[in-house]
């Protein structure tokens, strides 16, 4: 990782070998920001207070290794990104005044897909997991992680049986709560649909009677002018002096037959003309044929204007013209027999959701049994833990109950109070010595105690994650001694299967990491920077000196640091 301007770290490249790590320093050197630097890669909220006073933004720039094949590659290359020889480059800006931007393989990503890489690629075990881990639901959630698949199956199908039933549940309540609204609902669309069913409007009707009706109201204007184009064309039978279009053009072909043998010419022309003739004939038979036929009836005209004022009355409430009434009508049809249903449908939805209560308790049992196995395991893994870390008297052991609940699903016969998760309560439990009753550990344990507890669960429930590095952030508080050197030796042989980042104060832990990095800071009087360093031979046992004595020339302390490296190295 590269840092800058993060918090009291100006500029500083972070190198983290493979196994185990060490993050050491003096109080307010920096450590935490190193873990503060990879909470931000991995999607972690953007405090604009960690940026160093007087920079513009803070940057975090990351590259962690995946294979090409891991699911973190492939869904960082549907997200755009690019893998950089194998690797991953990650960055992290935050801005001063809130801002923030996330890269991932060279493309801006939103900040919530580092954090959904994050869960496959880091976890993080620090001081405040373990104030997480006291509470009943993070206790469950580590059981059910540790657990794997014989959890995760059950679980499961629970979950998928859990959230029908909330969909019938609530589906159900609709239907009876609003049993009144949906009977109004039903009244209104069986009232229209009577309405339009009584009138029967026929698909275009409305546009056949406006015309109709137009015709109708102007049927005598309509007579006269038919009559007046007849009379034009072919003659008026009460004047036969008059001159009409019939007679011209008969005269004027008889014009042309004549002479038409002295020119070729002619005949097209008079056949054109012969032609006319046919036409207005036909036109002006039409046209009297028209003023016969044409319907004067006022009681047509008032039958018509009933009809459509019947039709207005439905485009008025229905819809816009006789399309959007009878399509308003196919859809409330529909929903009238929907409603007409509900008493059915109550019936179905009643017989379902107490078929899916009995499933669901059926799967809670499954679910309660996996775990009770699992927590058997889990504890006799952290007890074991225990036993290393200077408590071999200590007994932790999980409570898992459930609560009486008449509204709950059935389970061995009692009727228990049921969630997204199951119907278990889970309880992480100490007894600290024989004779000692199991106490929860926010209570059954000491400070120094607690530490150890939290640490060993930590270690147990970390070399079940399928990720490749963990990072321990002082979870090594209040403990020392005996017990650090074991928590030291625990920590080491967990790397030998993982990439262990820890940030310590202990020196019996940082002498069995593989690289240990020391975070210090130097002041030139104006601006606190910090620097990380790896350090070797010499530089490492002053460090570890330091840690012991607070002194890094103390001969007794150097001895002891020594003799801490000697002893980490043949242990490994």
């Amino acid at each position: 990782m590269r840092i800058r301007s993060l918090g009291v770290i100006d500029d500083a490249v972070v190198e983290l070998s493979p196994g185990f790590t060490a993050v050491t320093g003096e109080t307010g050197a920096g450590k935490t920001m190193v873990v503060t630097s990879l909470g931000l890669l991995l999607g972690g909220r953007a405090d604009p207070a960690l940026v160093r006073i007087g920079a513009k933004n803070a940057v975090v720039e990351g590259r962690i290794a995946v294979p090409a094949d891991a699911s973190v590659a492939v869904r960082a290359e549907e997200a755009g990104a690019e893998l950089d020889d194998g690797a991953l480059l990650i960055s992290r800006t935050v801005s001063a005044e809130g801002r923030s931007r996330a890269h991932l393989g060279g493309r801006s990503v939103p900040v919530g897909l580092l954090a959904e890489l994050a869960d496959e690629l880091v976890a993080v075990h620090g001081q405040t997991d373990q104030q997480g881990l006291l509470k009943q639901s993070r206790q469950r959630q580590a059981l059910d992680r540790y657990a794997g698949d014989a959890v995760a199956g059950p679980l499961a199908k629970y979950a998928a049986a859990y959230k029908r039933l909330r969909t019938v549940t609530a589906e159900l309540e609709e239907i009876t709560t609003r049993a009144r609204e949906r009977a109004q609902e039903a009244d209104m669309l069986r009232y229209g649909l009577d309405e339009i069913a009584a009138v029967e409007p026929r698909p275009g009707e409305d546009a056949e009677l406006a015309e109709e009706a137009e015709r109708l109201g102007n049927a005598e204007a309509l007579a006269s002018a038919a009559t007046a184009a007849h009379a034009a064309l072919a003659g008026d039978p009460e004047d036969p002096e008059g001159v009409d279009a019939a007679t011209l053009v008969a005269g004027a072909q008889r014009a042309l037959d004549a002479v038409r043998s002295h020119d070729p010419a002619l005949a097209p022309l008079a056949d054109r003309i012969a032609e006319l003739g046919i036409l207005l004939r036909d036109v002006a038979g039409e046209l009297a044929g028209y003023a016969d036929d044409l319907d004067a009836d006022p009681r047509r005209l008032a039958a018509v204007e009933e009809r459509r004022a019947a039709i207005n009355g439905l485009t008025r409430k229905y819809g816009e013209d006789v399309a959007a009434v009878l399509q308003w009508a196919e859809r409330s049809a529909a929903r009238l027999t929907e409603l007409d249903g509900d008493d059915e449908r109550i019936e179905e939805l009643t017989a379902e959701r107490d078929a899916l209560r009995a499933e669901l308790g059926g799967l809670a049992q499954a679910l309660t049994d996996a775990r009770t196995e699992a927590a058997e395991r889990f504890a006799a893994a952290v007890t074991a833990e225990l036993a290393s870390l200077a408590m071999p008297h200590a007994r932790v052991s999980f409570a898992i109950r459930q609560t009486e609940d008449p509204e709950g699903v059935e389970v061995g016969g009692r009727t228990v109070a049921y969630g997204p998760s199951g119907v278990d309560e889970v309880e992480l439990l100490l007894a600290p010595h024989p004779g000692a009753p199991p106490r929860p550990i926010a209570k059954g344990a000491s400070g120094g105690e607690l530490s150890r507890v939290m640490l060993a669960v930590e270690v147990v429930f970390a070399g079940t994650d399928p990720v490749p590095t963990y990072l321990f952030d002082e979870v090594d508080a209040g403990v020392g001694g005996k017990a650090a050197v074991e928590i030291g030796r625990r920590l080491a042989r967990l790397a030998k299967n993982a990439q262990v980042v820890v940030v310590t104060h202990l020196p019996q832990v940082a002498a069995f990491a593989d690289r240990q990095l020391l975070v210090e800071k130097t002041n030139d009087g104006s601006v606190t920077r910090s620097g990380v360093k790896v350090l070797e031979g010499e530089e490492r046992i002053r460090e570890l000196s330091r840690m012991l004595a607070g002194q890094e020339d103390s001969e007794t302390a150097r001895a002891h640091a020594e003799e801490l490296l000697a002893t980490a190295r043949a242990d490994m």
